[in-house]
């Protein structure tokens, strides 16, 4: 279900900016984040908590969300994408999907 606050960001973003963008999803356990073709509706690089090696790091979720940050940074510039759009979708830019983001750009996305 798509809430008020994800349509007004997600038409901003599309509205804006041609960029891929960059997608986070956060449920009780685990968070995902995704980078997304719009034009051509594909995933172009993905990452997250429920991966073999990340769920073995059994950590605290701000670690976590930091990794995964990190893991989607490095696969997205492997690819050649430097410069995203970041979508928080629903979420308040504070905690987990903050962390998430401050790692990303620290690994070197632009957004």
């Amino acid at each position: 279900m798509i809430n008020k606050r994800t349509k007004r960001i997600r038409y901003k973003l599309k509205k804006v900016s041609s960029r891929n963008r960059l997608s986070v999803f956060r449920s009780n356990n685990h968070i995902y984040a995704q980078v997304i073709d719009d034009a051509k509706g594909i995933t172009l690089a993905s990452a997250s908590t429920i991966e073999k090696d990340l769920v073995k790091a059994k950590s605290v979720k701000k670690e976590l969300a930091e990794l995964v940050g990190k893991k989607i940074a490095e696969r997205s510039i492997a690819k050649g994408i430097k410069d995203v759009a970041f979508d928080k979708g629903r979420y308040k830019y504070h905690g987990l999907i903050k962390i998430l983001a401050e790692s990303a750009r620290a690994e070197g996305l632009n957004f």
